[in-house]
């Protein structure tokens, strides 16, 4: 057995993990990486980059089926999966490779095999003990699935549905949240018949509501079905299919269920309750900086109760190396941090829904302005509708921004700068929004709220 001594020891290479190895050797400090399968984690291999992969390939798909209203002279002859999957696949590897030299070129020193914690201090890895100062927890999620409801066959998580050698000519969808509507926006692209099954009132129901009205009627246009606030009761198998029976007596057959329940953290059989960390329904519980009980001992990522997105973990990652340092970084509340939904359309906010900010500071302290895409030029271009949304305090700070339609995820960096920096509307209308560009729906938006509009009434 050997023993390997660092400054800072990290288990998990995914996002949080390897962006805290970047920073802390920035910082100055040694770094061991444990990872088990590749540095990069579900965000490069499994998620984040080979679902956009897809989306951008039925994005292509209906963009040739449309190409005569443009003028365009176009054939859609199919989907070629086997050439999707070449395109995902070369995306994936192109990234990693750059991931892989980006690490050995810092000197990340990168240890391949499952870790365990095994004491505060300590990661086992085979018959190596991995020794650090600190131990950041970095270790990731894992695909959930409900009470009973077993994963096999043609009942599929995310991670079977992006290695699908074929286009399913009917699909059912349990769940409504980001990973089901943009796996729901794939395969109605790509040809296929969708329901999507969602317990809660609406789709993307942690959004603002006029927005997931807005993405339901996106969907009924486009032919995606959806049963809402309706739960699912069981599913059964045969030859040629699923029959998926909902409590309300009613049944979805299609030829396979994707489960997109949401992710689980993956923290069991790691030796983190071993150790006398704290937890929680298997997550790490951690004060706001991100310390769990232990002392030198940190989680980051979806193992963190909160939201679960590659950049809050990634982001969280540079935040404890820099806490580690002393740096005192800045911390970011989970409600400030940008979420995009790449359906189509996209859905895109950040802060407070404006429900929750008149909970916050009250219902007569809070006003809102919603500018609809039909007045923005580029809107028009692009064919889409939509909205965006501009939440403020009276006489106070922007403090949520929501948006719905085609690209609208490249519009969430100004949101965020409005909302962090705590910006009044009145200090962003003076800017100017190049045009003709979505990003004027913005400063359309700001200007209604600083009291001076001029496309709206």
């Amino acid at each position: 057995m050997s023993e390997q001594n660092y400054d800072i020891v990290i288990l998990g290479g995914g996002s949080g993990g390897y962006a805290a190895a970047l920073r802390a050797v920035q910082l100055g400090f040694t770094v061991g990486l444990v990872e088990k399968d590749k540095v990069g984690g579900t965000c490069l291999h499994r998620g984040c980059i080979p679902t956009k992969a897809l989306l951008h390939a039925a994005e292509i798909a209906d963009n040739s089926r449309e190409s005569a209203k443009f003028g365009v002279r176009s054939v859609f002859e199919g989907i070629d999966i086997a050439a999707v999957t070449k395109y995902r696949e070369s995306i994936v590897a192109t990234k990693f490779k750059g991931l892989q030299g980006l690490v050995k070129s810092k000197g990340i020193t990168v240890i391949e095999g499952e870790g365990r914690l095994v004491a505060p201090n300590t990661v086992q890895v085979g018959d190596d003990r991995i020794v650090g100062k600190n131990v950041i927890l970095a270790t990731g999620s894992y695909s959930r699935s409900l009470p009973g409801l077993e994963i096999g066959g043609r009942v599929i998580t995310s991670e079977q549905a992006l290695e699908l050698d074929f286009v399913p000519k009917k699909v059912a969808v349990l769940g409504g949240g980001v990973i089901g509507v943009e796996f729901a926006s794939v395969w109605k692209s790509f040809g296929a018949d969708v329901t999507i099954i969602e317990a809660l009132p609406h789709l993307v129901p942690n959004e603002e509501e006029s927005v997931s009205k807005q993405l339901e009627r996106a969907f009924r246009k486009r032919g995606i079905a959806y049963k809402l606030g309706v739960r699912f009761q069981g599913v059964t198998q045969h030859d040629d299919g699923v029959v998926v029976t909902l409590e309300n007596g009613e049944t979805v057959e299609a030829e396979l269920l994707l489960v997109a329940v949401g992710r689980g953290p993956l923290t069991q059989g790691l030796g983190y309750e071993e150790t006398g960390i704290t937890m929680d329904r298997g997550f790490v519980i951690t004060d706001e900086r991100l310390a769990t009980n232990i002392p030198g001992v940190y989680a980051v990522g979806d193992i963190v109760p909160g939201l679960q997105l590659a950049h809050r973990g990634f982001a969280q990652g540079i935040f404890v190396a820099e806490e580690i340092a002393g740096l005192n970084p800045i911390l970011v509340e989970d409600v400030n941090i940008p979420k995009v939904t790449y359906c189509e359309p996209e859905v895109a906010s950040i802060g407070y829904t404006e429900a929750r900010a008149a909970e916050k500071f009250g219902a007569d302290q809070v006003s809102s302005y919603e500018y609809n895409l039909a007045g923005n030029g580029k809107s028009h271009i692009l064919e889409t509708s939509g909205s965006v949304k501009v939440v403020r305090v009276k006489d106070g700070p922007v403090v949520g921004v929501h948006m719905i339609g085609a690209r609208v995820g490249e519009l969430i960096g100004e949101a965020q700068l409005a909302v962090n920096w705590e910006a009044y509307p009145e200090d962003i209308a003076p800017f100017i929004h190049a045009h003709p560009t979505q990003n004027e729906a913005l400063g359309e938006a700001f200007l209604k709220l600083a009291g001076k509009p001029l496309h709206v009434a």
